[in-house]
């Protein structure tokens, strides 16, 4: 196998890898901080389309995690992206929160319940039976079907919590319509971040807790991958797939150095 060259980039997931439930996972202040310091350019991303990127610099600096705006991409901007290219000023029916949402408006598009031309599913913590319809309705008459990520559940301090993924299923159950997801493992959200940064995937690496979004989005993505073991991945689960991370570490600490 050829040698990979020396990492200029850096993307890396938020949930498992920087944060835990809220608390920050020992050494994601001093990966961040050495990032910052070494003027490489790189993202924070998470599959989560409910929080605006402010949002989520305001919730990692009261964690004591200095990110800039710019630095943050999720899947509602990714999403957003692949909307504004594959159909400009278009509209939308939506299902999320202002993460979602804004990152809609800001790229031009009307949201609508009046023959749209897109159903586009997100995260939130109110999915209602009635807005669920609604969009049933719309895939049947002709709206093509979007979804942020394909996560079928997600973290909470209770436990587990129903996910886009799962709603998304709901919603092919009752259409016979599979929709497109934009986020992890999609490639796409690697390379329109990829793009947002202006750096290049031979040069990059994606660090992840999950084999089956974060290993294999950057995977497919032609980036190095790291896997930590603070999430929801563990040792014993990596054998189970098909492919592997290009570096299997303890955690973020470990790739201190690195930069």
């Amino acid at each position: 196998m050829s040698e990979r060259k020396p990492i200029e980039s850096w993307l890396t997931d938020m949930d498992g890898v920087l944060v835990h439930e809220g608390i920050p996972i020992p050494g994601a202040e001093a990966f961040i901080k050495r990032l910052r310091d070494s003027g490489k350019p790189f993202l924070v991303l998470t599959n989560n389309s409910i929080y605006t990127p402010r949002d989520l610099q305001a919730r990692l600096s009261r964690m004591g995690l200095a990110v800039p705006v710019d630095n943050i991409w999720t899947s509602a901007l990714a999403t957003a992206k692949f909307l504004d290219v594959q159909r400009p000023g278009g509209t939308a029916y939506v299902i999320g929160e202002a993460g979602l949402t804004t990152a809609l408006h800001d790229i031009g598009y009307i949201l609508t319940d009046h023959d749209p031309d897109y159903v586009v599913l997100g995260e939130t913590r109110t999915y209602s039976f009635e807005s669920l319809t609604k969009a049933i309705r719309l895939i049947n008459d002709g709206a093509r079907f979007i979804c942020t990520n394909p996560d079928e559940t997600g973290p909470s301090a209770e436990g587990p919590l129903p996910a886009a993924g799962s709603v998304a299923a709901l919603i092919t159950k009752a259409t016979g319509k599979d929709p497109y997801f934009a986020g992890k493992p999609n490639p796409l959200m690697m390379r329109t971040g990829l793009n947002a940064i202006g750096a290049h995937s031979e040069t990059s690496a994606m660090i992840g807790d999950r084999m089956d979004t974060d290993v294999l989005a950057g995977l497919e993505a032609g980036m190095e991958t790291f896997l930590v073991l603070t999430g929801l991945t563990k040792p014993g689960d990596v054998d189970r797939y098909p492919f592997r991370p290009s570096t299997i570490v303890d955690s973020i600490a470990d790739l201190v150095d690195l930069i």
